[in-house]
């Protein structure tokens, strides 16, 4: 599962690893970004990358009641081209969601200690996501998103058995090309990302509730 994540770059980093031509207006950096919140998202127009908010929590275009995006956060990789609520967006509605570190609870015992997760060099990443635009009853759109999930890599598997899939670089713009439908191309990409650049490290308590935002977590 993936439910708590960073980013805490400046957005002119953002604008120019994401090619951007575009003001990341009502940016803010985020410490505990949390489900339900709108999160930055980066999707391909046919001719440029475009960045926007979408509600974390995917609500299909079918579906009767938008609160099925609470239970809609993580989509897993290895049964999304089976599930009704994604196999269409994993088609069609692929996007970067931006990121620089997620969070995970280790168990020990009863308790539940509070991990972060990132790279070594604090470098800027993308977790593969998918999106959907829900109709409401007022006719305006709702833009909601996803984060992929997968088997975790040998250091997460020490703090939980999943962890988001993780986008290498030069597989951000096939995941992006709209054009690409090859279920078994997209499939390859729904991998762990190799642990050696990574790191994790125990954080304040604090993180447990998305109240709690800022550089003290």
């Amino acid at each position: 599962m993936c439910g708590r994540f960073t980013l805490t770059a400046e957005k002119d980093e953002i604008a120019e690893r994401y090619h951007l031509e575009m003001d990341l207006i009502g940016y803010e950096k985020r410490y505990n970004i949390a489900p339900s919140q709108q999160i930055l998202a980066i999707i391909h127009d046919g001719s440029k990358h475009r960045a926007g908010y979408l509600k974390w929590g995917l609500v299909p275009p079918w579906a009767k009641d938008p609160a099925i995006g609470h239970k809609l956060i993580n989509a897993r990789g290895e049964t999304i081209t089976e599930k009704p609520s994604f196999k269409q967006s994993f088609k069609k509605k692929r996007c970067l969601i931006v990121a620089n570190g997620f969070y995970e609870w280790k168990r020990d015992g009863k308790a539940k200690i509070p991990m972060y997760i990132t790279f070594k060099d604090n470098r800027l990443f993308a977790f593969a996501g998918l999106w959907e635009t829900f109709q409401t009853p007022g006719d305006k759109p709702l833009h909601t998103c996803t984060v992929i999930t997968t088997e975790p890599n040998e250091l997460v598997q020490d703090v939980h058995d999943r962890m988001p899939v993780i986008l290498q670089k030069h597989q951000e713009e096939l995941w992006l090309d709209r054009t690409m439908e090859d279920e078994l191309s997209l499939q390859k990409l729904i991998r762990p990302f190799a642990a050696d650049d990574m790191i994790s490290y125990q954080v304040s308590s604090l993180v447990n509730s998305p109240i709690n935002e800022g550089v003290q977590l």
